[in-house]
């Protein structure tokens, strides 16, 4: 399998979106919002999809790469489903 050769210049743009996102993540915490959250955690996940994609080389690899990464959210997404279920559910109990 050939390998596939990434130009330096499509690494120097990630990583200044890279730092545009951890730039505004940080302008974000000083903002007084009620999706603060969700707009932080929105910043990370693509944060985490450029690293993958890019200076993992995930974008250009086999289909079995694809099919771990897959399988690993998977996994993430089912633990965080359980955790929200307890967490969310804690004032149905009558103690």
């Amino acid at each position: 399998m050939a390998q596939h050769v990434i130009p330096p210049r499509t690494y120097y743009c990630v990583f200044a979106a890279l730092i545009a996102l951890t730039l505004l993540t940080v302008g974000l915490s000083f903002i007084e919002m009620e999706s603060h959250i969700a707009v932080g955690l929105a910043f990370g996940a693509a944060k985490a999809l450029l690293v993958v994609l890019f200076f993992m080389h995930l974008l250009h690899s086999q289909r079995m790469t694809w099919l771990v990464a897959g399988a690993g959210l998977f996994w993430l997404a089912i633990m965080l489903v359980l955790t929200l279920s307890d967490y969310l559910t804690r004032a149905w109990l009558a103690y």
